[in-house]
Formats: C-alpha cells, structure tokens, sequence
C-alpha cells in the first residue's frame, strides 16, 4: 500500500516540477528593442560564447538576460547554440581514456 502510494506521490512531484518549467508569455517582447535592431547570428554567436558569465550576472541582477528577446529568430537561435556549445560542450573529449 506504502509502495504504490509513495509512487504516486513522486509522479505527483514530478509533473508539478515539469509543469514550473514550462514556458510563459515573455512580456519583454512586447517591448520595442531601445535601438530598433534585431539581434542575429554573430549576436547570438557571442552571447552563447559568454552566456556562463552572463548567467552568474543575472543571479544578482534583475536587468540582465542570457537570451535576447529582440532577435531575428533561427540564426539568432544557431549562433547562441554554436555558440554554448564552443564553450560548454567540449567536456567530452576530456572524459575519454587514451589507449596506449
């Protein structure tokens, strides 16, 4: 009874955490961007490169985003991946044996 229950109570738990993180409307975007300029793929090239900075900034500041909201849209999207994933992604490589 105790088992079931308990399972329950985890599946319960799990999709109130999976439903916190589902996206909302982002009121940001209805704001005009202060210079009129899209964001594209060198802007979201660079802010994925320092996005590990920008995101230890945003803890302490309510002004600061790691993603731009005024961008042009898929190469804004695949400059910031390549760009994370220049900087974050290579831990791979790191973790692998060498044969001798």
């Amino acid at each position: 009874m105790y088992k079931k229950l308990r399972w329950i109570l985890v599946a319960v738990v799990l999709l109130l955490v999976l439903a916190a993180c589902a996206a909302g409307p982002n009121p940001a975007t209805d704001v005009p961007s202060s210079s009129g300029d899209l964001a594209g793929f060198w802007t979201g090239l660079w802010q994925g490169l320092i996005v590990p900075v920008t995101f230890i900034v945003s803890l302490f500041s309510d002004t600061v985003g790691i993603y731009e909201v005024h961008n042009s849209g898929g190469w804004y999207d695949f400059g910031f991946v390549l760009g994370a994933s220049v900087f974050l992604g290579s831990g791979g490589a790191g973790a692998r044996r060498r044969k001798r």
